[in-house]
């Protein structure tokens, strides 16, 4: 059941406020109790644009679902509640209109009637006899109205007013979030391809030479024994290349951002006000 200790709890802990329809509609702003029980009767849920305005919501009717509070309506009822200024207190007045708005039923205050409700109810019986005489009669009050400003009208949705209508407008703010859309990584990974270089080499190959005796090779010729059986060998030689590998740094490969602007449109649908006259007016 819900009272004062757990929506103060509930509160202390960030939860949030769902409608009928499952939606999250906002966080927790405010309680708001009821000044002779001090039992919680309305809470505050942050809506709009990064949480920049409340709704009041009833408590009756709302149950508690783990860190949230589900209310009988929907997202968007609640955001449409009459907007009421979140001061602490409510008025009698402001607490009409909510009650209305939630079709809970108004609250009954007792007021004076003023010499305007007797002029208004004076000119109901003169309509009510002879047009003439009341068309007459419902100006000349008009005219006491301009002279003595009052409580001149009685809003039908609500509690007595002045004689002026307030007439309100939706404002479009747009502001950013920065949100982590992805990630970027510098991966190394080992490939083999096939270098082909060219290189030279030597190697021996045997020649005869043959040169005839001569009187300056003829020493060397008789040197040995007449006839005999001899080998000469000769030791040859050729080059092979040799490969070597080896690893060094060629280069230095980091990862850095740029700031790219972009323009975006934003396109969302406002609400106003507009205000027509119904009735007999005077120009």
């Amino acid at each position: 059941m819900l009272n004062r200790n757990n929506l103060e709890d509930l509160l202390n802990r960030g939860g949030h406020v769902i409608g009928s329809d499952g939606a999250k509609i906002g966080s927790i702003g405010q309680l708001y109790a009821d000044d002779d029980t001090g039992e919680p009767t309305w809470v505050t849920v942050k809506t709009g644009l990064f949480g920049t305005s409340e709704s009041f919501v009833p408590v009756e009717g709302a149950r508690l679902q783990d860190e949230d509070l589900v209310v009988p309506y929907t997202k968007e009822h609640v955001k449409d509640a009459p907007r009421v200024d979140v001061d602490g207190h409510l008025t009698p007045e402001e607490e009409d209109r909510l009650y209305t708005y939630y079709d809970r039923g108004a609250r009954t205050y007792t007021e004076a009637r003023t010499d305007r409700d007797v002029d208004l109810q004076g000119d109901a019986d003169l309509n009510a006899g002879t047009p003439a005489a009341g068309l007459a009669a419902d100006r000349d009050t008009y005219d006491r109205d301009d002279t003595v400003r009052g409580t001149v009208g009685h809003d039908t949705s609500g509690p007595t007013t002045d004689d002026a209508m307030t007439r309100s407008e939706e404002r479009l703010h747009v502001g950013k979030e920065r949100e982590a859309v992805g990630r970027a990584r510098l991966r190394k990974y080992v490939t083999t391809e096939n270098v082909t270089k060219t290189v030279p080499v030597e190697r021996e190959e045997v020649r005869v030479e043959r040169e005839p005796i001569t009187d300056a090779n003829r020493g060397d010729a008789l040197s040995g024994p007449d006839i005999s059986e001899e080998e000469h060998e000769v030791v040859l030689h050729e080059e092979r290349p040799v490969v070597e590998k080896e690893a060094v740094p060629v280069e230095r490969v980091r990862l850095d951002k740029d700031v790219v602007r972009d323009d975006v449109t934003v396109n969302e649908e406002v609400r106003k006000e507009n205000i027509d006259t119904d009735g007999n007016t005077r120009r």
